[in-house]
């Protein structure tokens, strides 16, 4: 082991001791306020994802002119597929017979209102598809009655 030099100072442990405890102070303070955050914001994505998955059904619901859904999805049934939800009922039944412009659907045209991919036009290639919902698939399983109010049964961050 060597000598300190003429005029090398080095730390003693008492400055050790106190930068380890300040440490150890801002770890405690901050470590539950991040765990905090973390599990707020899984919160507060579930609800949004509801509120969009509700909006989209509202808007879907608006431009087919429905004033109800004809076959809704019961809590037993929920789903995180939006090709499948809310309505996948075939062409031809119930409310799904023209388009909102009037012209009827043909074989060719998606069945039923659906939240992503809808065929909102009749037409054979299915050009005319739209997207009420950003993604195929959600977090959360949802369900919907015939007024178009939706639930969720999970919420997907579990």
């Amino acid at each position: 082991m060597t000598l300190p030099k003429r005029g090398e100072r080095g730390f003693t442990l008492i400055e050790l001791l106190i930068v380890v405890a300040i440490l150890g102070v801002l770890a405690a303070v901050v470590i539950p306020n991040v765990g905090r955050f973390i599990g707020r914001g899984e919160t507060e994505a579930a609800a949004t994802e509801m509120t969009n998955v509700q909006t989209a059904v509202i808007a879907m619901m608006t431009d087919n002119q429905l004033s109800a859904l004809p076959t809704p999805v019961l809590q037993a049934a929920a789903t995180k597929d939006m090709t499948l939800f809310p309505d996948t009922s075939v062409i031809g039944v119930g409310f799904k017979n023209k388009d909102p412009s009037g012209v009827a659907y043909v074989a060719g045209d998606k069945a039923g209102f659906i939240l992503y991919q809808h065929d909102i036009i009749a037409d054979t290639f299915q050009t005319g598809l739209v997207n009420y919902v950003a993604t195929r698939y959600t977090k959360g399983t949802y369900y919907v009655d015939a007024s178009g109010t939706v639930g969720r049964t999970l919420t997907g961050y579990e």
